[in-house]
């Protein structure tokens, strides 16, 4: 059994019991390690002290209960702490405030289980980034948690720092490098975008416990949220997304070469992946699936391929005083077909804002999805094929998300969402 596997028991094993008195005697035992072992592995598959990974689902668990409206001091000896004034001084020494202030500033949902194969968990503490920071000459610091303003979560790898700094955190290299060779390519094309903010030692990052830290200025602005896509002279706001994403793309694609990039093949990763594993989870037709990929083999290998930024969602787009002024996250950017972003901006904003329920909302979604369409195109010239596979990649996405969201318990609103795009056999129009 794999090192990874052993820590996902403990890890489940902890979860189950977090209301009893853990003991990392007991927990190495059960894994068969010695202690100094298993300490030592744990902290490598996890990202933390397995000490401080108790202490920190404790305090998440217990918060949470606390915003279903139980009592806190009930909450605070269920989950083992003598006192409430207990409670509250290791809540604020993890996150920076009291639980009182951090309920009115989060909407916190249930903490989802960890898996550990499911995705690069790094499980770090604000403690250790405040340790962290120091090489950065950076000391009693304000770490502001980042939420995802579509589904509410939490972001696990990124921190805004006294408010106008960026600390993220890499558990791969080669997604570190791509982002900050990206990031400069975008500067010397004129875009607004994270710089790293050198170590006084002079390095772009720092490295500790096989983890990667990276520290950036902050673009000014806000985050566009999926809700505001849909008021107000939403087209001509739609349309210019599209544009930018576009502009995006002319500087990506003047630096292809300065850039690492992965190339998958998108109808590659729809027929031997998404399709077999949709077909766990959904009652789709076959004809369907035989059509689908009929189509989408014959316009595939005729679409321009280029780099893309491959997560162009709403809360990675930075908007200033009415306008598109930057992107940002690009560690997921690869070489694949153009039109993926723009469709993606499109399906992003319909993924958050989804509602069966109301035609209204649908039918001006599928607006919205046409002005960034028609935004993109006039900056990146569609071809006739590229306008005929539009559709084909939306389904393409959805399939990729449903076969994504399906295996992860954090994600089953997103899945069900994807899911009821495509039972529904939502009508795009070929464009």
């Amino acid at each position: 059994m794999e090192n990874v596997d052993i820590i996902q028991k403990s890890i489940d094993y902890i979860e189950e019991n977090l209301k009893a008195e853990l003991t990392v005697e007991e927990l190495a035992k059960n894994s068969g390690f010695s202690l100094f072992h298993y300490y030592r592995i744990f902290q490598t598959e996890s990202g933390m002290p397995v000490m401080q990974y108790i202490l920190l689902r404790k305090l998440k668990n217990a918060i949470y209960e606390i915003s279903c409206g139980k009592k806190a001091i009930d909450v605070a000896l269920d989950y083992g702490f003598e006192t409430y004034a207990g409670f509250f001084k290791a809540f604020k020494r993890e996150f920076g405030t009291s639980p009182t202030q951090y309920l009115k500033k989060h909407t916190v949902n249930k903490p989802h289980k960890i898996i550990l194969k499911q995705g690069e968990y790094i499980m770090i503490s604000h403690k250790k980034i405040r340790k962290i920071l120091t090489n950065w000459n950076l000391a009693n610091v304000d770490i502001i948690d980042i939420y995802h303003e579509g589904n509410g979560f939490k972001l696990e790898n990124v921190w805004y720092i006294n408010g106008n700094l960026v600390l993220k955190v890499y558990k791969n290299l080669y997604r570190l490098k791509n982002d900050i060779k990206i990031s400069k390519s975008l500067l010397k094309a004129g875009f607004e975008s994270p710089t790293p903010m050198k170590t006084y030692d002079g390095h772009d990052y720092v490295i500790d416990d096989d983890i990667y830290f990276y520290l950036t200025n902050r673009i000014k602005g806000e985050r566009v949220k999926s809700s505001a896509c849909y008021k107000d002279d939403f087209e001509i706001k739609m349309q210019h997304l599209g544009a930018a994403i576009g502009k995006l793309h002319l500087a990506l694609n003047k630096f292809d070469e300065e850039v690492l990039l992965n190339e998958p093949n998108l109808y590659e990763t729809i027929k031997d992946w998404a399709i077999p594993e949709i077909k766990k989870y959904m009652d789709l037709p076959d004809s369907f699936y035989e059509n689908y990929l009929k189509n989408f083999e014959g316009l595939y290998p005729d679409l321009p391929r280029h780099a893309i930024h491959r997560d162009p969602n709403p809360s990675n787009i930075i908007m200033k005083d009415g306008k598109i002024v930057g992107f940002i996250d690009f560690e997921l950017s690869e070489k694949n077909v153009r039109i993926f972003d723009p469709c993606y901006a499109s399906t992003a904003i319909l993924s958050e804002s989804f509602d069966e329920n109301d035609f209204n909302k649908l039918q001006k979604w599928i607006a919205i999805y046409m002005d960034i369409i028609d935004g993109y195109d006039s900056i990146c010239k569609l071809s006739h094929k590229e306008k005929q596979a539009i559709p084909f990649v939306i389904f393409a996405i959805q399939m990729i998300c449903v076969a994504y969201f399906s295996n992860i318990e954090k994600y089953a609103k997103l899945a069900e969402v994807n899911k009821k795009f495509l039972d529904g056999y939502m009508t795009i129009k070929t464009y």
